[in-house]
């Protein structure tokens, strides 16, 4: 038995869905509070009968009622049309940017990894984007691609993409050292065959895992670049452009900015928890030495 095998015991998997459930409830909470929000946003042409686009000057600024569940803003819009209807697009960014990323990431990541040489130049050229604070290199795509949906997605990509590929690099770079690979290797098998064989199987788990903070992560720029002004149009309802239309009233009526943020946070939350109880599951022995 080598000192490795001594020195991490044996963690033994949950083997049903309901010891997974049990043993890592962040799991559970999560996934059930991203679906419930999933469905609010398939569901909100049901949900939320009103215009979220339609102009009212007449009922400017109303208190939540029966009528406007979550009130109206200074222009009359129904905030609870506008509020389901912006689920919509942070979850479809999020979700578009963590599969994106993932995908480019990973074949630039496994790229690198490949050879001596190749490897320099992509991780410099990766370093040299992490280099930029990652929302002033997105306000600066924008700023040049110009506010749209396919825009912002493209340009948190592109922000992402670095830290995908330097966390697919480094996992390659440790499988390549394990036996069964150079075994494969001795045994003459081709270069693509042990990358998409041994080596892709091995990040699948932890590529998982970090796209559901990328999720999180495209999520609050996305947010943060509606509220400037730079990213979807003001036409558009999305979380970030609500708190950004309401920033100016919020004292006089507080759910302007009340409701967006609470739903922005709790989706936040939930990613955050699925991504963090599907890094105990898939790697026990992290939670074990915690």
């Amino acid at each position: 038995m080598s000192a490795e095998a001594v020195s991490q015991p044996y963690v033994r998997r949950p083997s049903t869905l309901g010891e997974v459930l049990r043993r890592h409830p962040q799991v559970a909470i999560g996934a059930t509070l991203l679906l419930i929000l999933v469905a609010i946003a398939l569901l909100a042409p049901w949900i939320a009968d009103a215009d979220p686009r339609k102009l009212n000057p007449g009922a400017r600024l109303r208190p939540p009622s029966a009528q406007h569940w979550f009130g109206t803003d200074q222009l009359g819009r129904d905030l609870f049309a506008r509020v389901i209807y912006g689920a919509q697009i942070s979850l479809f960014v999020g979700f578009s940017v963590a599969l994106l990323s993932s995908v480019i990431g990973t074949a630039v990541g496994m790229l690198s990894a490949s050879t001596r040489a190749l490897d320099a130049v992509v991780m410099r050229i990766m370093d040299g984007v992490m280099s930029i604070p990652a929302i002033l290199l997105a306000i600066a795509l924008m700023a040049v691609a110009g506010g749209s949906v396919t825009n912002v997605i493209v340009a948190v990509t592109i922000v992402e993409v670095p830290r995908v590929a330097r966390l697919i690099r480094g996992i390659v770079l440790s499988l390549r050292e394990q036996p069964y690979v150079e075994a494969a290797i001795a045994a003459g098998t081709s270069h693509p065959r042990i990358m998409t064989r041994h080596l892709l199987p091995g990040i699948v788990a932890p590529l998982i895992v970090q796209a559901t903070f990328v999720w999180a992560t495209a999520m609050i720029l996305e947010a943060a670049l509606s509220f400037i002004g730079a990213g979807t149009p003001p036409t558009i309802p999305s979380w970030g452009s609500i708190l950004a239309d309401g920033r100016a009233l919020w004292q006089v009526r507080p759910t302007l900015i009340f409701f967006p943020a609470i739903f922005l946070a709790v989706t936040l939350l939930a990613v955050n928890m699925l991504g963090d109880g599907l890094r105990d599951f898939l790697d026990p022995r992290q939670e074990q030495a915690v």
